[in-house]
């Protein structure tokens, strides 16, 4: 499922969002910083910020976003220093993943307190639809089956990481169906969306390791 993508004025530039316009209610589990959490949402947004941003409000943001695009009801927003017209997406088996990247603070998991390489600011969010209804246990597993393929491509870009201190996912599936049990890596459809995320990861990296970059 492509977002569209648009822009809105802010702090004397165009800032651009990449959202998705659900076209029925979907079930989603995500970090975001709006509309996190489990549950039905009706869109998703993924919108680049200046990296001057200081709001103390950003789910607050999001929603007033969302209101100027015309987006209704319950969603997920997420929040990024990357350009997100520079989206990068990936497919496997019916898995759709949609992917911005930003490295330049990379981080491991389990460093200690304190611990920051900040390089450039830097955000990996993901986006990824199933087209298959997964119960909410295997949802748990498939965040962090998202979360192992991003490690994974990361490792593999030759950065010693398994992410940033900010990144973010959404997964949406159906509502309705018979609940798919299992979300790990070597489930039908967990390997799927292993797959989708990987790909786009790496894809996604090696741009952002290639290009100048306004945004982290």
């Amino acid at each position: 499922m492509d977002g569209e993508l648009t822009s809105r004025p802010e702090s004397g530039s165009q800032i651009p969002i990449l959202y998705w316009r659900l076209p029925a209610p979907m079930t989603a589990i995500s970090s975001g910083v709006h509309g996190g959490g489990l549950g039905v949402r009706d869109w998703v947004l993924n919108a680049t910020v200046p990296m001057s941003y200081s709001r103390s409000d950003p789910a607050a943001h999001v929603g007033e976003l969302a209101a100027g695009l015309g987006l209704t009801g319950p969603g997920v927003g997420l929040l990024t220093g990357v350009d997100v017209r520079d989206v990068v997406s990936a497919a496997d088996g019916g898995v759709s993943a949609h992917v911005t990247v930003g490295l330049g603070a990379p981080a491991w998991a389990a460093a200690p307190d304190g611990h920051l390489r900040r390089l450039k600011p830097g955000t990996v969010n993901i986006v990824c639809f199933l087209p298959v209804r997964l119960s909410d246990a295997a949802l748990v597993n498939a965040v962090a089956t998202v979360a192992e393929a991003k490690a994974q491509a990361i490792w593999e870009l030759g950065i010693e990481a398994t992410g940033t201190a900010s990144d973010a996912s959404c997964l949406l599936c159906p509502v309705a169906g018979d609940p798919a049990p299992y979300g790990g890596p070597r489930s039908e459809w967990g390997a799927r969306v292993a797959r989708a995320v990987h790909a786009a990861v790496l894809a996604g990296g090696k741009d952002w390791l290639a290009r100048p970059r306004a945004w982290g």
